[in-house]
């Protein structure tokens, strides 16, 4: 056997839709600005998956300090790893600033979201050492679990008995530390990670806790600090991890704990050790924009009325929305996959709606989850139109909400 005859087959990821050469369902192509409104197909469509929370991805003075950035430094500033020459006391400053954020000693930056968490867990987790991981946790988590090389347990989602006793059996011939880890806000379902009692249970296990926050930074908590403040558990989380992709709009991550931690991760996350630094126009956007969260509540309040509108509105007309505490607003509807497709392509071509959908594994068989992003930037005229679009497609495709059990 050949290593490419994989390759012309329709295993893998997806593979009917990478072996039909899809760009529809997977792999769309869109116009690259990001907004409310989109140009899909070749036509205009009210945008919700895209993780522009608080609706900076064309904010005007942030993309004024890109550009001025841009042409100070082009792309290429700073040129080396940051362990070698391409450190600067602009890195560092952000850093400083991130940590205060989360109330933490220091912080790490990454360039990516998925190279932080794979970067992080691997430079801390050792053979010795076991980590505990929510089975719904991201793939960066699964990945950097595995890459660590360490031991590993995964507990039923949100299940705190099973947690406790995946922490009983770590420690039963325990040689090593445990590392719980954990989403903040779960990035399919938006419910939140219960934070109080994991909180507890690692504590009474003698374990710690790393919270990768994505859909949180930014959006949740009275002052945009992330799940951790909204639970009111900020001193309690070891490793708090975000990414800078979602409501910060731009690119990289950083990971924050206790000044030696922090240091230990820097001389050994190799995915930073051996990266280019993070360039300056990413520095100076991604500082710019912490200000803005610190500055514009406004923008987090205005998501969540957003938000309160359309999952009130989808409730109303009879959707499922599981049990989301988060702008995330999964709307499950029964139907396997060809059905799936038709309400689909239904939204995008007939009402102007884009969404994307998922199946199982991630939901269980015989329902569809269609994931939708508020964002701080859509109208109420968008609200209502989406509503309406969905009460069309529940009546055109007779479908059996009541029948949908989560």
């Amino acid at each position: 056997m050949d290593l490419f005859d994989k390759c012309y087959q329709d295993g893998g990821y997806l593979g009917v839709l990478r072996a039909s050469k899809d760009k529809y369902y997977s792999r769309p192509l869109l116009s690259p600005k990001p907004g409310t409104v989109m140009n899909f197909n070749g036509k205009d469509v009210i945008m919700w998956s895209i993780n522009n929370y608080l609706g900076l991805a064309n904010n005007e003075e942030l993309k004024k300090v890109a550009l001025e950035a841009v042409d100070e430094f082009s792309t290429s500033a700073p040129m080396g790893s940051r362990m070698l020459t391409g450190n600067t006391t602009e890195h560092e400053a952000l850093e400083d600033k991130l940590a205060k954020f989360e109330n933490k000693e220091s912080a790490i930056l990454f360039n990516y979201g998925y190279m932080g968490v794979l970067g992080t867990l691997s430079a801390l987790v050792q053979r010795s050492d076991t980590i505990v991981l929510d089975k719904l946790s991201h793939a960066c988590m699964i990945d950097g679990t595995f890459l660590a090389g360490g031991k590993y347990r995964f507990y039923k989602h949100n299940d705190m008995d099973d947690l406790e006793k995946q922490l009983k059996l770590a420690n039963k011939d325990r040689r090593g530390g445990i590392l719980v880890v954990t989403e903040g806000v779960f990035g399919m379902r938006g419910d939140l990670a219960k934070l109080p009692e994991i909180c507890d249970l690692k504590e009474k296990y003698d374990a710690r806790l790393f919270v990768d926050d994505a859909h949180g930074c930014g959006v949740m908590g009275p002052n945009g600090k992330g799940t951790s403040e909204h639970f009111g558990v900020m001193d309690r989380v070891d490793l708090y991890f975000s990414t800078f992709a979602k409501a910060f709009a731009a690119i990289g991550g950083f990971t924050a704990s206790k000044e030696e931690v922090v240091r230990y991760i820097r001389y050994n996350a190799r995915t930073q050790i051996f990266a280019k630094s993070l360039p300056m126009v990413y520095v100076r956007a991604v500082d710019a924009t912490l200000k803005m969260i610190q500055d514009k509540p406004e923008l987090r309040n205005r998501l969540w009325e957003v938000t309160r509108k359309l999952q009130s509105g989808l409730r109303e007309a009879g959707f499922n929305l599981g049990d989301t505490q988060s702008p995330i607003t999964p709307v499950y509807v029964p139907g396997e996959l060809e059905i799936a497709m038709k309400i689909i392509s239904y939204l995008r071509e007939q009402k102007g709606i884009f969404v994307s959908g998922v199946m199982y594994p991630v939901v269980p068989k015989g329902i569809i989850l269609l994931r939708m992003i508020p964002t701080a930037s859509h109208t109420d005229e968008q609200i209502e139109t989406t509503i309406s679009a969905f009460k069309d497609l529940r009546d055109e495709f007779k479908l059996q909400l009541d029948s949908v059990k989560i």
